[in-house]
């Protein structure tokens, strides 16, 4: 909406968004595009506020109007500027007073004896006091107005180059890697996986594509990264897993640090695949170990290198398939806080839509799209659980909920946290609904209102035609908004569980998927006596 022209608007577009000045982001945008629509409650604040059309954005603006309309000192003006934005409410009326009426014996005039009325005086204070509670001031705005323009103009003409310094700013933090690399998928750039033939300690650019950084690899230490970097550079890309472990082998080696590698697949392209690597790791540092040890005492054998002969005893690799994909992912996850070859939800992403689940990684950013206590909807993975007693001895916990784009922490208190305990663990993908909680000192949190299992088994492809083509529980009611019903949706809460339901409507003729439950006597009963025995099926 604002449509910068000039650096001034970068500036005020950062100082008004923010709570307070940004009520008067509409006044701000409709001022730029019609000069001529700007009114001030005074002439006097014209020449203070003229370069932000009307608003006040800046706290040197306030400073601006004490001195002007009321005759303040610098001095003074800056404690008033203090006052408001320590919501010291006292000192604030004892400096209204001053405003409006002066104080002679410090040398202000006030407000009303410069001409201006005492109510325009009061309005203008009042306005003040309003905005001072929030306030930037202009020079810290604009210093992170010219890094915004720098960091803009680089994201346009060197996309991969900031991104992947970016990334590197934050190799400590899993979670902003995963938001960042989101970003790169957002405007197409790729992220490659780490390769032990092709990373360096930080995400570099490659291409059109930016190459995993070895750092962001969980147990391996800089020591380590820059022994395989040298080796690599001084005597060419690894070939073989063995050659790899031999070449390395130094002070800094060991073998938990091999085993990262492997896990997050930066071994891959070699001659094995990863489980094979495993389970060889141990046999080929053993026989590492033994040749240095043999060779550290002097006994060379015939057929040793150090003889000429260049000969090498290779262990023979089992042959052992791959890992299956949900291994390997939870691999990559282990070790690098990401999904590097996949995400456990990418089988589900048109599910995903068909539920109209908000991605995470919109609710995350700062674009305001979402608000403080909106509704949400959130189709994920669960990938930390952290419980804790609450006041009255009650377990309630809190849990990060994944999807493709990024992860957001769920609030599950004391009651529901209790009727859905068996859908709450490491690994489960669940769909959430809830409200919002943004608080400008803490990342965007969900309080969760209602958890299910995962509901993949609602796509249209397993839709029933006829009762006996699917296993599940069928039922047949008059139509959706009988009491009948409404009494199913009822049981359904409370004998939650992963069995499918189905309901045939009769006035429709449809079939309509229903979610899970929990199949047992009690509910059946409940069941037949409220639609008849002929109206309960299950197969």
């Amino acid at each position: 909406e604002l449509m910068p022209t000039c650096f001034e608007d970068i500036i005020a577009g950062i100082a008004l968004y923010r709570p307070g000045p940004m009520q008067s982001i509409p006044k701000y945008v409709q001022g730029k595009r019609y000069p001529n629509s700007v009114e001030y409650l005074h002439p006097i604040l014209e020449k203070s506020l003229a370069v932000t059309y009307g608003c006040m954005v800046y706290q040197e603006q306030v400073m601006e109007i004490c001195r002007k309309l009321a005759g303040y000192s610098y001095g003074r003006a800056d404690l008033v500027r203090r006052a408001m934005s320590k919501k010291k409410l006292d000192v604030m009326e004892k400096e209204r007073q001053i405003f409006i009426y002066g104080l002679p014996e410090e040398g202000i005039v006030g407000a009303v004896n410069n001409g201006v009325s005492e109510k325009a005086a009061n309005d203008i204070f009042d306005e003040m006091s309003n905005f001072a509670k929030y306030a930037f001031n202009k020079s810290h705005a604009a210093a992170y107005a010219y890094v915004s323009y720098q960091t803009a103009w680089l994201k346009c003409h060197y996309p991969c180059e900031l991104m992947a310094a970016t990334l590197t700013s934050v190799l400590d933090s899993s979670s902003k890697v995963s938001t960042y690399i989101a970003e790169c998928t957002r405007i197409g750039i790729k992220v490659l996986a780490p390769n032990i033939n092709s990373s360096f300690e930080g995400f570099t650019v490659n291409g059109n594509s930016i190459r995993f950084g070895l750092l962001a690899i969980k147990n391996l230490g800089k020591g380590f990264i820059r022994t395989i970097i040298e080796n690599r550079e001084a005597n060419g890309k690894f070939a073989t897993f063995s050659s790899f472990c031999k070449r390395t082998h130094s002070k800094e080696f060991n073998k938990r640090a091999v085993e990262s590698l492997i896990k997050c697949g930066a071994c891959d392209g070699m001659d094995l695949n990863r489980r094979q690597m495993i389970h060889m790791l141990p046999q080929i540092c053993e026989q590492i170990d033994s040749d240095k040890n043999r060779n550290f005492v002097g006994q060379i054998g015939f057929f040793d290198e150090d003889s000429g002969f260049n000969f090498s005893n290779e262990i023979v690799a089992p042959d052992l398939p791959e890992m299956p994909l949900s291994e390997l992912l939870s691999y990559e996850k282990a070790t690098t806080g990401l999904y590097i070859s996949g995400h456990p939800m990418d089988e589900f992403r048109e599910l995903g839509e068909k539920l109209k689940a908000d991605k995470i990684t919109d609710i995350l950013s700062e674009n305001g799209s979402y608000a403080d206590n909106g509704r949400v909807k959130i189709y994920g993975i669960i990938s930390r659980i952290e419980k804790k007693n609450t006041k009255n001895n009650q377990v309630m916990c809190f849990i990060d909920v994944e999807d493709i784009t990024s992860s957001i922490e769920c609030i599950v208190f004391s009651k529901l946290y209790a009727d859905k305990i068996h859908l709450l663990s490491v690994g489960t993908i669940v769909l959430i609904e809830g409200r919002l909680s943004v608080r400008e000192d803490r990342e965007p949190s969900v309080i969760c209102e209602l958890i299910m299992p995962n509901p993949k088994n609602l796509s249209k492809e397993e839709e029933p035609k006829k009762k006996n083509q699917r296993k599940g529980l069928f039922l047949r009611v008059e139509s959706s908004t009988s009491e009948a019903n409404r009494k199913i949706s009822l049981l359904r809460e409370i004998f939650e569980g992963n069995y499918p339901l189905y309901i045939y409507y009769e006035d429709t003729g449809k079939y309509v998927p229903s979610g899970f439950v929990d199949v047992n006597e009690p509910m059946l009963s409940e069941l037949r006596g409220l639609l008849g025995e002929d109206n309960v099926v299950m197969r």
